[in-house]
């Protein structure tokens, strides 16, 4: 008996793989149809082409000159080469028709005919052309906001209020004394300025807040853009962490995503060398053992990092063509677009959790078209399912369709209820945690004091080392000097 195929909770995945992005859209059942007789030549061919006949002899008789006969002959064979080719043609357009036709059943309907849809075309071109190790993703991540909105956003205005936030940011370290050149620093610099607020050239930032408003996009998907954050001051764990993302990018430091169980954060290596996480969504430094606490972690996705794992540029682009997929999916519907898309997604990372349920999410609804096409109604009906055995290709895609949860199954991943989930993310927010964070953010900020004071220290040294050393070779120089005889 085949396994039943079951529909997978996609709740509040985001960014990388898990940060309240929803499932696609529920998309409407198509209608059955049937395949007809494909074996039959003329199938589809309701106008067979009349190729006119030759009478045998009529064209030449004994009678006729041997100059005659030959030019009859010259004709008959014509007219037989230009029947035979006819029939040919008629035979291959009628094959292309027939496999046309077939191919239908195996594709779904095409929304490319809708308004909008080209800039999703472009979309996808202009992340292709991204070096995938060396891109920027405010741009990238623009790529596929600007889509949602036909193409008609400017980007300019967005863009220069980061990068004047990080410029600012950058002023703010040095008035405060504070080392431009650490990583640690920098990091708690924006983290301080989007879960606190901070006062920036005369100008009083407020700090980001959690929208718990459709926070995953259902009625309104472009409230899961960085472009609405900035101009509400509210967004959820999809936009939170990649505005981070951006700012880090304009100060030239590191950071990166990380996953938990429907969640995104972000992870940054401190001055010791230890791996700190960054919770927007409350404002707090969290521990692996809280993110552990939300029961929904596998020993086998850790073991294939697909939590707590810092992702790499690779997987953060994975992360944008997933986006791009789901948005064209909650704008149009699914089509083929959204499944190269996904393929293109895993392409740059096999195992990126989003990216592969969503691609199980849009294998289903193929599924459930090209049967109902065959006129198998009922997929979960063994019996009605052993029809498919019949039709090689729908066949093929039901073991695709299989092996991809399978793959999923392997990876680790354990669907998480939503409320769950906002009950451990609440949890998060409790005043003990609170007091170890701002501890924890205490005991680096002395660390890097402490770091920097020595460092100034060691060049103090350096440059005085220096500049004794430069002035006892002068004297060196002046004493070996030979003299100029033209001088005496």
């Amino acid at each position: 008996m085949m396994k039943k195929l079951q529909v997978l909770p996609l709740v509040c995945i985001s960014l990388c793989g898990f940060g309240q992005i929803p499932n696609f859209p529920a998309s409407q059942t198509p209608t059955p149809g049937h395949l007809g007789n494909f074996s039959d030549v003329n199938y589809g061919n309701p106008a067979k082409s009349v190729v006119p006949s030759v009478p045998h002899g009529g064209l030449y008789d004994q009678r006729s000159s041997p100059i005659q006969q030959q030019n009859a002959k010259i004709m008959e064979e014509d007219f037989r080469k230009a029947a035979r080719e006819q029939e040919l043609k008629n035979q291959q357009e009628n094959e292309n028709r027939q496999q046309a036709l077939e191919d239908s059943y195996y594709t779904l309907p095409s929304f490319s005919g809708k308004a909008g849809t080209q800039a999703y075309y472009d979309a996808y071109s202009q992340l292709a052309s991204l070096d995938t190790d060396h891109y920027s993703i405010s741009d990238a991540n623009f790529i596929v906001e600007n889509a949602y909105f036909g193409g008609r956003q400017n980007f300019s205005q967005l863009k220069s209020g980061i990068q004047k936030t990080a410029r600012q940011l950058l002023q703010k370290m040095k008035d405060r004394k504070q080392d431009t050149g650490s990583n640690t620093d920098k990091n708690l610099m924006i983290f301080e300025f989007l879960s606190k607020g901070m006062t920036l050239g005369g100008v009083r930032h407020k700090p980001i807040k959690y929208d718990f408003e459709d926070y995953m996009g259902a009625k309104d998907w472009s409230k899961m853009f960085v472009s609405k954050l900035l101009k509400t001051g509210s967004g959820q764990c999809h936009s939170m962490p990649l505005l981070y993302l951006m700012q880090a990018e304009e100060m030239n430091t590191e950071a990166y995503l990380a996953y938990a169980p429907n969640h995104t954060y972000i992870k940054f290596l401190d001055g010791d060398g230890e791996w700190q996480n960054a919770e927007l969504t409350n404002g707090i430094f969290t521990a692996n053992s809280l993110i552990l606490e939300s029961g929904y972690i596998k020993s086998e996705a850790l073991q294939n990092d697909i939590y707590m794992k810092e992702q790499s540029k690779k997987d953060v682009l994975a992360q944008l063509y997933a986006d791009l997929a789901n948005g064209y999916a909650h704008k149009y519907g699914m089509d083929e677009f959204v499944g190269k898309t996904l393929d293109k997604a895993l392409e740059y990372s096999p195992d990126h959790m989003y990216a592969n349920l969503l691609k199980s999410t849009f294998q289903q609804v193929k599924l459930g078209y090209v049967a109902g096409q065959l006129g198998i109604k009922d997929l979960e009906n063994p019996e009605e399912l052993q029809n498919i055995r019949f039709y090689p290709r729908a066949l093929a895609l039901l073991q695709e369709t299989k092996a991809q949860f399978s793959h999923i199954d392997h990876l680790g991943y354990v669907p998480m209820p939503e409320g769950d989930y906002e009950e451990w993310l609440g949890n998060m927010k409790g005043a003990a945690n609170k007091q170890k964070s701002e501890e924890l953010v205490e005991r680096m900020r002395q660390m890097n004091a402490e770091k920097q004071k020595q460092k100034q220290q060691e060049d103090l040294r350096n440059a005085r080392e220096q500049k004794k050393k430069e002035s006892e070779q002068s004297k060196e120089k002046a004493r070996y000097t030979p003299i100029d005889p033209s001088k005496l």
